[in-house]
């Protein structure tokens, strides 16, 4: 039966890690479920509550870029707050479509924002390239993150 649960810890991290990249999959929390079961399987003797602790921190720092790089990336080019508060509803309005819907939804939110406050159509898509730039960021500090995590993940289970 352990080896079965080994194998799916292993699916689980593999699986984050492409989910990092792949909206539709939860990636970080992927991950942390893959090595939280790893630790519970070993009956917590290599990776114990502060690793644990210290990998979730880093896991919960990545999840919340996901959802701040776009406003962030809007905020960089000097987008409005409307616009801001766009981008975030289009976040979050785009994790209902997938694929499409997480893509183009930060853009249109703060393109729709900035129209909203009264500027140019050319200043909007300024503020929605800013707005896919963050989401870029975010996707690579997320990337980094998870391959941080999975690092102290090996580092325990060889020297914890």
């Amino acid at each position: 039966m352990d080896i079965a649960l080994y194998i799916l810890a292993a699916l689980l991290i593999v699986g984050g890690i492409a989910g990092n990249i792949l909206p539709a999959l939860p990636g970080i929390p992927m991950i942390f479920g893959g090595i939280w079961l790893v630790a519970a399987v070993d009956n917590y003797q290599h990776l114990g509550l502060w690793w644990l602790v210290i990998i979730g921190v880093i896991g919960a720092v990545g999840v919340a870029m996901d959802f701040l790089a776009s406003a962030l990336g809007a905020k960089r080019v000097g987008a409005s707050r409307l616009a801001l508060w766009g981008a975030g509803i289009g976040t979050i309005v785009g994790m209902f479509f997938g694929l499409a819907g997480l893509v183009l939804g930060p853009f249109v939110g703060a393109v729709i924002g900035e129209l909203m406050a009264g500027n140019s159509v050319l200043r909007s898509a300024h503020v929605g390239v800013g707005t896919w730039i963050g989401l870029l960021f975010g996707t690579l500090v997320k990337l980094v993150l998870s391959f941080v995590m999975i690092g102290l993940f090996g580092f325990a289970m060889i020297f914890g």
